[in-house]
Formats: structure tokens, sequence, C-alpha cells
């Protein structure tokens, strides 16, 4: 189990890190040109691709299992840990209330991001499911 807790923390820390660097691109570049919603709507491919990349690694890297089960256990802990860190990250990074923060994921224009960061947490599940190698 701590190779699935191993995996699970560097796959959630690494994406957590692009989608930091590609978020702040996103809200400071996009967002005025383009608005919320289409610039979420780019930004979520290219963080599903990275997940996808990193997951792959990181499954090889640290020898997860190609059983349900565990990748279910990784991809479910990862999710944890990466929306851990989003919401420590409004409420400390950017002065957010928690209950601000928590309601936040009920407007519709977060659900594009959403549904990405749920992609992420079945990713190592739909690498078992493709038959994707490391």
């Amino acid at each position: 189990m701590t190779r699935i807790a191993a995996a699970a923390a560097s796959y959630a820390g690494l994406i957590f890190a692009a989608g930091f660097v590609l978020g702040t691109l996103r809200v400071l570049v996009l967002v005025p040109r383009i608005g919320a919603v289409w610039a979420e709507a780019i930004e979520v491919p290219i963080m599903l691709a990275l997940s996808f990349l990193v997951a792959r690694w990181q499954v090889a890297r640290h020898g997860v299992p190609a059983r349900l089960p565990l990748r279910l256990a990784m991809g479910g802990v990862a999710f944890i840990l990466l929306m851990s860190a989003e919401i420590v990250l409004g409420v400390i990074g950017f002065g957010q209330p928690l209950a601000e923060v928590l309601t936040s994921y009920g407007d519709p224009r977060r659900w594009i991001g959403l549904g990405g960061q749920i992609v992420f947490g079945l990713m190592p599940v739909l690498l078992l499911l493709k038959g994707t190698r490391p």
C-alpha cells in the first residue's frame, strides 16, 4: 500500500504544480481575452494530457499493479490530495473563506474544471482499462 500512496502523492503533486502554472497563465492571459469558461475549456485538455503522461509514469515508477482496486486507490488518494491542495490554496493562498471555496464547486462555470479533476482521479484506472503499458 505504501507504493500506492507514494504514486498517488507524486502524481497529485506534479499535476498540482502543472495546474498552478497553467492556471496562472489561464487567469492572466486567457480569461481577459476569451472569458473564464472558454479559458477553462482550453486548459482542461492540456491538463488531462499531462495527467495521462504523469499517471503512466508514476504507475511504472512505483510499480502499481494492473489491478482495478489498486488503481482506484491510487486515483482516489490522488484526487483527494489534489482537491485538498486546491482548497488550501484558495483559503491560505488567496484568502477566500472555506465556505466560499467549497460552494464554488456548485457553480456551473466550474464544472469543466471539476470534470477534468474527476478524470484526473480516474486516470490510473483508465490506463488499466485502455491497456496502456507504462
